[in-house]
C-alpha cells in the first residue's frame, strides 16, 4: 500500500520559516516523482514545488521560488519543502503527492497518482 504523511506544519508570523516532511512508504523514489501543493479556503488547489525521481531536478513556481526548496532523503523515504520568508498568502493546505514517472516532475495536481491527507499552514501575526 502507498501512504504519504505531511508533517512540520503550523502556525507562523510573516517572514518566518517553516520545514514540511513528507515521508512515503509503498512507492520508490528513484521512480516517482513528488510535489508539493497547497490549497486556500475558496481556492484550486496550487502546484508549489516538484522533485523529479531520476535526477532530482526540482522546480518552484514562480509565487515561491528564492524562498522555497524542495529537496529529498531517499535513506528516509522523505521529501522535505523548506519554506521562507513566509507570507499571508502561503497560508492554505499543504499536500504532497506522488507521480508515478521518469520524466521532469510537474506540479498539475492530475498528473498524480497518490496524496496524502494535508496539513495545515498559516501565516500570520
Amino acid at each position: 500500500q502507498v501512504h504519504l504523511v505531511e508533517s512540520g506544519g503550523g502556525l507562523v508570523p510573516p517572514g518566518g520559516s517553516l520545514r514540511l516532511s513528507c515521508t512515503v512508504s509503498g512507492v520508490h523514489l528513484d521512480y516517482y516523482n513528488i510535489g508539493w501543493f497547497r490549497q486556500a479556503p475558496g481556492a484550486e488547489r496550487e502546484g508549489v514545488s516538484c522533485i523529479s525521481s531520476s535526477d532530482g531536478r526540482s522546480y518552484n513556481t514562480d509565487s515561491v521560488k528564492g524562498r522555497f526548496a524542495i529537496s529529498r532523503d531517499k535513506a528516509k523515504n522523505t521529501i522535505y519543502l523548506q519554506m521562507n520568508s513566509l507570507q499571508p498568502e502561503d497560508t492554505g493546505n499543504y499536500s504532497c503527492a506522488a507521480q508515478l514517472s521518469l520524466k521532469m516532475c510537474t506540479v498539475v495536481p492530475q498528473d498524480h497518482n497518490y496524496w496524502g491527507p494535508g496539513i495545515q499552514v498559516t501565516v500570520s501575526s
